[in-house]
């Protein structure tokens, strides 16, 4: 097998195995998963998987899917280490809106010097978690694997903390940051109408009614507390 050569790690090389990463979370990934992820018809990421193959990235097995081996996972992480600490420099130290974020780091996680990662992550406090609630993998490829429930699954009357909002879809974070339902808040449902209806909330005091959908994109950590 060829071994990987830094040649062969280009910015679409990063891509595809980012994309990897975050799909093999529920098993092997398929090309057909794998193409509708990355916006490419089958064959372009058919002929993809096989390169990163030949390459050491991952292993194929045929009507089985695609898995990251070692190398491959390694390349993955540490884009996604770039992407979430550029998320959260350009959120504090440039004031960038919350649902400008993931676009404007997808531009820059290919283009980070080991010494510039440095700084950045020092300036920032050595940070865990990016501004969606997302862990950030630490510089030697390890990350939080932690998953918090659905905002939908929360007991009712049950007090919580949101800890995680999806980051690629700018609309919605815009309509959560409008609802004040972003990482740090404090929630807790008082109703729930049944068949996946209305949920009416209490955010920090503010009385907000939401949709179920909504409520499963938001990940939250329940406050239990001593008696």
């Amino acid at each position: 097998m060829t071994q990987p050569s830094e040649r062969e790690v280009t910015r679409s090389v990063q891509d595809y195995l980012k994309t990897i990463y975050k799909l093999q979370g529920d098993g092997p990934v398929q090309t057909s998963a794998l193409a509708e992820q990355m916006r490419v018809a089958p064959p372009s990421a058919t002929n993809m998987v096989a390169r990163l193959a030949e390459a050491g990235f991952l292993r194929h097995t045929p009507y089985k899917g695609a898995e990251l081996t070692d190398a491959g996972a390694g390349i993955a992480l540490e884009v996604i280490r770039h992407h979430r600490l550029w998320e959260l420099f350009l959120h504090r130290a440039l004031g960038v809106p919350i649902d400008r974020l993931h676009d404007e780091a997808e531009r820059l996680e290919h283009e980070l010097s080991d010494e510039l990662e440095e700084r950045i992550a020092r300036a920032l406090g050595e940070p865990t978690l990016d501004p969606h609630g997302d862990p950030i993998p630490s510089r030697e490829g390890e990350v939080d694997a932690t998953a918090f429930p659905a905002l939908a699954d929360l007991p009712i009357g049950m007090p919580a903390i949101i800890r995680r909002v999806p980051d690629n879809d700018p609309g919605f974070l815009r309509y959560l940051e409008s609802l004040d339902l972003l990482p740090g808040a404090t929630v807790a449902q008082r109703a729930r109408e049944p068949f996946r209806g209305p949920i009416t909330l209490d955010v920090g005091g503010v009385e907000r009614v939401i949709g179920y959908e909504l409520a499963s994109r938001v990940r939250v950590e329940a406050v239990t507390t001593k008696a």
